[in-house]
């Protein structure tokens, strides 16, 4: 396919969330089966600028003075793969496939307006409503912030130290441009591509395969290391879900001691059976079901809590997610925090740890939430762990963002990850 074609297929999948009110995987992956003739370049293609329209569809639209998804897609080519209307007019002509070219109005409001004078929420590419919060999580910094949520991933990796070493992994992946993470210690990381290219497909490499590494971004790593597990302890991740933390936790007890990996969603749990026998992890228990827990109350020396939340903070992976969020959904999660902190923190021992993450970076979900907790439960208090960050990844590292000097903040533009929270609070 040309470029045109690639152009006017992702119009149709822009066309088809926008009116379905569906997730951008669910279309694209359609979009593909009806069009079978597309290659996985075209595919890979289309994708970007879906992905990449959806990431910064306020400004976009902003700038062509139209949100229609046509729109969209010229300006991506225009704004973020760099091509100039002269190049794509030549670039179409001829194409039978290319889309209708854009009107005189969306051609003046791209040639003249400017994008500093729009809302600022415009130019951040969040929903207005969530710019107070924003605010509040980031201070001035706040807009550096939303625009680097706007922005595309790296692929990340960590490496499976029960099985193999990062100089070793990086070998294997020396093809893919796999080097080594800046922070987490057991990460490595492909560089984001740019306009139609695509990321190499890791987990159809042989070291994958063998269990060499797994994918996961460097955020959700650091947490994971700074919940700081050790051999022989006893350890609950009471939202396991797909088990990407249970898999580093038990690496980093080198399968001394026990995790138990729980999640009241089952659908969500059950990848991580095939995901521990490829890691070659012995020292995992997963329970799909909250009454294997009960005898194990005040049993375990860290708790953590990957709790159920926005995911505001993974919006350059899932931007689709970022125009459908609203503030009932906000509340709900907000609700969902609170039970299952409250439930988990019954199994926390005396003297014992219990660790809350979020994927998110709105205040409501973290600071807040941990806050109201120990104040609620007073035999919890928040610990700080920016001295067990130097400790762990060196006094060099960048430092995270904290609001009380106690808690942590992951954030793309402070950290180049995606937005994480994390909180330790330790029983009395």
């Amino acid at each position: 396919m040309r470029l045109g074609g690639r152009l006017s297929g992702a119009i149709e999948v822009l066309n088809d969330i926008e009116t379905r009110r569906r997730p951008v995987a669910d279309a694209l992956k359609d979009w593909g089966l009806s069009h079978r003739f597309a290659g996985s370049g075209d595919r890979a293609a289309i994708g970007n600028i879906v992905y990449d329209a959806l990431r910064m569809k306020l400004s976009h639209a902003y700038l062509m003075d139209d949100d229609s998804a046509a729109a969209l897609g010229w300006s991506v080519l225009l704004r973020q793969w760099g091509m100039s209307l002269e190049a794509l007019a030549s670039e179409f002509d001829g194409d039978s496939f290319a889309p209708a070219p854009l009107g005189e109005s969306q051609i003046a409001a791209f040639s003249t307006r400017n994008l500093g004078d729009a809302p600022l929420h415009v130019q951040g590419d969040i929903p207005d409503w969530v710019q107070p919060s924003f605010e509040e999580a980031f201070g001035e910094d706040w807009l550096n912030e939303a625009k680097a949520l706007a922005t595309r991933p790296t692929l990340d990796l960590r490496v499976n130290t029960l099985k193999s070493r990062r100089d070793k992994v990086l070998k294997a992946l020396e093809r893919a441009g796999a080097q080594a993470s800046p922070i987490a210690r057991f990460g490595m990381r492909v560089p984001a591509g740019e306009g139609p290219s695509r990321l190499p497909n890791v987990t159809a490499e042989i070291s994958f395969q063998k269990g060499w590494f797994e994918v996961q971004d460097e955020g959700s790593q650091i947490v994971a290391d700074l919940v700081d597990p050790h051999e022989g302890e006893q350890v609950l991740d009471f939202c396991a879900g797909g088990g990407g933390k249970t898999l580093a936790m038990a690496a980093a007890m080198n399968n001394k001691g026990q995790v138990h990996a729980y999640d009241s969603d089952r659908k969500r749990l059950a990848p991580i059976i095939e995901r521990l026998k490829r890691a070659g992890t012995h020292n995992v228990q997963v329970h799909d079901g909250s009454k294997g827990l009960t005898n194990l109350k005040e049993r375990f020396d860290r708790v953590l809590v990957d709790a159920p939340c926005t995911g505001t903070g993974t919006w350059r992976r899932r931007p689709d997610t970022k125009w459908r969020l609203t503030d009932r959904n906000l509340q709900e999660r907000v609700g969902q925090q609170h039970e299952a902190l409250t439930e988990a923190s019954a199994f926390v021992r005396p003297g014992g740890s219990l660790f809350y993450v979020t994927c998110s970076v709105l205040p409501e979900e973290n600071d807040r939430q941990v806050q109201a907790f120990c104040a609620a439960n007073p035999g919890f208090e928040i610990v700080s762990v920016l001295s067990d960050w130097k400790r762990l990844f060196g006094a060099d590292a960048p430092a995270p963002r904290s609001l009380d000097g106690k808690t942590v903040t992951l954030s793309p533009a402070s950290m180049d990850t995606d937005g994480f929270f994390f909180c330790r609070m330790k029983r009395m």
